[in-house]
């Protein structure tokens, strides 16, 4: 999180009122308790009050065992380390590192804002109606949380609507979704596709994985 804030003032500068990614990033560190010295640390680094690392966006993208995509957003103080680690884990989990644009022409960008159930006492269809009314897309839900899908343009509005409702978001981000999934119901193969997506997720200059698998509903939890 202080890597987003720092490269997210660097790239638009310190005011959050007029940098939303910056704004966000600063509202995503809060609500999972970053101490308000670190995010200021963290703004004056990127705009380059401050000593220290300096971090650059980099996106990889391959394929994971059966034809699976997989995008991996990085944030990383040395690129040549970073792509040979990538590379291995790719490598060494039956995954193949591809080209820039390999895969890219799947997915699409998206606003996602994510509001915990706890933080929420709403009725489902009354959320349903008041993030539709504030121009989200579509609302997905399950026993945790509400999860609010956006146009990327729609983000900042959406938010500051839900906002405005008393709503409190736990995280609101531009992530990427596929266009089309791919089912896997080979327990054999899932199982090779989630070790190699948990290793990119472990490593420590990824920001976020994106893939277009989903397991068929035909196969054993306890197999995986």
């Amino acid at each position: 999180m202080a890597r987003e804030i720092m490269v997210a003032a660097k790239a638009g500068g310190g005011d959050p009122n007029g940098n939303f990614r910056l704004k966000i990033a600063i509202d995503n560190a809060k609500a999972a308790n970053l101490p308000g010295d670190n995010i200021q640390r963290a703004i004056q680094k990127g705009v380059g009050g401050g000593e220290g690392t300096i971090y650059e966006e980099l996106r990889y993208e391959g394929y994971a065992p059966g034809g699976v995509a997989v995008m991996v957003d990085i944030m990383t103080d040395n690129r040549n380390r970073t792509a040979g680690e990538v590379r291995h884990i790719f490598t060494k989990n039956g995954g193949n590192l591809g080209e820039t644009g390999c895969v890219n022409w799947m997915f699409r960008e998206q606003g996602q804002i994510t509001v915990s159930r706890a933080d929420c006492d709403w009725e489902e269809d009354d959320f349903l109606l008041a993030a539709l009314e504030a121009g989200a897309e579509e609302v997905e839900s399950d026993e945790d949380e509400f999860e609010v899908l956006t146009a990327p343009a729609e983000l900042e509005t959406v938010r500051d609507a839900l906002l405005r409702l008393g709503l409190k978001p736990a995280r609101a981000a531009l992530n990427l979704a596929p266009d089309n999934r791919v089912e896997i119901d080979d327990a054999a193969q899932a199982r090779k596709v989630i070790k190699l997506i948990d290793a990119l997720d472990e490593h420590d200059d990824t920001q976020n994985v994106y893939t277009n698998f989903e397991l068929s509903d035909r196969l054993n939890p306890d197999e995986l």
